[in-house]
């Protein structure tokens, strides 16, 4: 049973609630913005017309016209649409030449991905290594 002023106790410096407080708010912030921003990305290449950006834009730089170009049923603004999203999720940048303007991707946009998948390349990994094996025993 805890006796005494226990107003004392609670605003003691040794209390733990109080001394992690502005450590546990921060963890639970930046906790929630990489999982939004994990999850922005992969909505952003849940698209088809997305990825197809990102696969023209991966072989190298090319012009706004260039990739509407490269999409003859989507319209110039739907085109932008989806590089805004692309460009805001942190996989392609842009950059003007003049009148133009050159998108490229982002080789870090795409790292958050492949972290992601990282565990899941080494389960594969490991369990088909024991597959070869075991088929090599046999």
């Amino acid at each position: 049973m805890v006796t005494g002023d226990t107003d004392n106790f609670r605003s003691h410096p040794c209390d733990v609630r109080k001394r992690h407080q502005n450590a546990y708010i921060h963890l639970c912030l930046y906790t929630y913005w990489v999982i939004k921003l994990t999850v922005d990305v992969f909505e952003a290449v849940a698209e088809p017309t997305r990825r197809h950006l990102i696969s023209l834009l991966a072989e190298r730089e090319r012009t706004a016209g260039e990739l509407v170009d490269s999409l003859p049923a989507l319209t110039q603004p739907a085109v932008s649409r989806h590089l805004r999203i692309l460009r805001e999720t942190g996989l392609v940048e842009v950059r003007p030449d003049g009148q133009r303007r050159i998108y490229a991707l982002k080789p870090d946009g795409l790292q958050r991905i492949d972290d992601w998948i990282t565990p899941y390349r080494r389960f594969w990994r490991d369990h088909l290594d024991a597959l070869r094996q075991h088929l090599e025993n046999e």
